[in-house]
């Protein structure tokens, strides 16, 4: 049976004269971008410039939402009111959609960002606010979560589908959690050990955590970032060594 596993990049995050990433190029290595939605990143005119590569690449459009935090580039934990959590999102996707509805595409899924994508992991009552701003907004869009998290069985029983990601660049736990960024050799900066972790992802089902046991991952996506240094070589090399092993790189999600 071939197998088949999505990549995915957060982009779009460039702002006016501030410059985040490489875009274009790694609009040439994944299937899925994970665009700004100008809440914790990303201008207008950026963002619309993303999205028209990512149409032109055939990369399919996700939202990358995230709290209302341009200075701390959403990465700050926040303590949103649900019902203002709820209408953050709603207003992200449909300002990302109007965007690509412009240029003739669309948004099919749903990525958080930083802190919220940590947070609604395990904080249900956030976790419901973002859910039910997707279901308002529109109920077939896929919900990306960190493997293995609460959020994915929450998410479920509210009728969304989800796809579980795992991350080419940082380590894990034995438990299957994501090493704290504050700990040392929470992030890996080899490019060809990341990729050989990737491809044991995809064969194995899961990679060898840094207490040294083999620990399950069940991800249908990888995200590959692309705003550290040398991340656009390791994508490329996740990208090629999978390939060259019989993998196909292909988005979860398509036209609605």
């Amino acid at each position: 049976m071939k197998k088949i596993i999505d990549l995915n990049s957060d982009l779009g995050e460039s702002f006016g004269q501030w410059q985040m990433g490489n875009d274009a190029a790694m609009l040439n290595v994944v299937s899925s971008a994970n665009v700004a939605c100008g809440f914790h990143a990303g201008s207008p005119e950026g963002i619309l410039k993303t999205l028209k590569a990512a149409k032109s690449n055939n990369v399919v459009i996700g939202a990358h939402v995230g709290y209302p935090d341009l200075v701390g580039f959403g990465r700050r934990n926040m303590d949103v009111a649900s019902d203002e959590l709820t209408a953050d999102v709603i207003y992200q996707i449909g300002a990302l959609n109007g965007l690509a509805a412009a240029i003739g595409s669309q948004v099919t899924y749903v990525k958080p960002h930083g802190a919220l994508y940590n947070t609604i992991a395990h904080d249900k009552r956030q976790a419901m606010a973002v859910i039910e701003a997707i279901k308002a907004i529109d109920s077939t869009l896929i919900l990306v979560a960190l493997a293995g998290s609460q959020l994915i069985e929450w998410a479920q029983e509210n009728g969304l589908t989800v796809v579980a990601e795992a991350f080419a660049d940082r380590a894990y736990h034995a438990d299957g959690t994501l090493v704290s960024r504050k700990q040392a050799g929470s992030v890996l900066h080899d490019p060809v050990e990341v990729a050989q972790r990737m491809l044991q992802l995809v064969n194995e089902g899961g990679v060898i955590s840094i207490e040294g046991k083999f620990t399950p991952i069940d991800a249908g996506s990888i995200c590959v970032h692309g705003d550290s240094p040398g991340a656009l070589a390791m994508a490329q090399q996740v990208r090629e060594l999978l390939q060259q092993n019989g993998v196909e790189i292909s988005a979860f999600a398509g036209d609605k």
